[in-house]
């Protein structure tokens, strides 16, 4: 089952745009997303909030989340968090095996 991790970062004076900054102009971003397992790891921002950052986090299943989560590459981002001062909010979803149900297709333009 998959499952999509989103983490709020917030900080002050522009930090958390600048942690997501420096995780993809260090290499950091990329390697995550070389990880086996790895579906998606983007950042958003939210419009109506300049100090946070959204990063959607999404994995095959828990073993390659866990996998990632003993990774040396995490001491990297604890210390990219400790430097800007973040504090995070995180929200997990696991996958609905069966898709996106008939009832709700009609409200999905392609």
């Amino acid at each position: 089952m998959a499952i999509a991790v989103n983490l709020y970062y917030t900080g002050s004076e522009g930090n958390a745009r600048k942690f997501a900054q420096e995780m993809v102009s260090n290499g950091t971003v990329a390697k995550i997303r070389a990880e086996e397992g790895n579906l998606r790891y983007e950042y958003f921002f939210p419009m109506d909030d300049p100090e946070t950052v959204l990063l959607i986090d999404a994995w095959k299943d828990q073993a390659a989340l866990d996998v990632h989560h003993a990774s040396p590459m995490m001491d990297e981002i604890s210390e990219l968090r400790e430097k800007y001062n973040l504090h995070m909010k995180v929200e997990r979803y696991l996958s609905d095996e069966d898709g996106i149900p008939d009832q709700d297709t009609q409200f999905i333009r392609k």
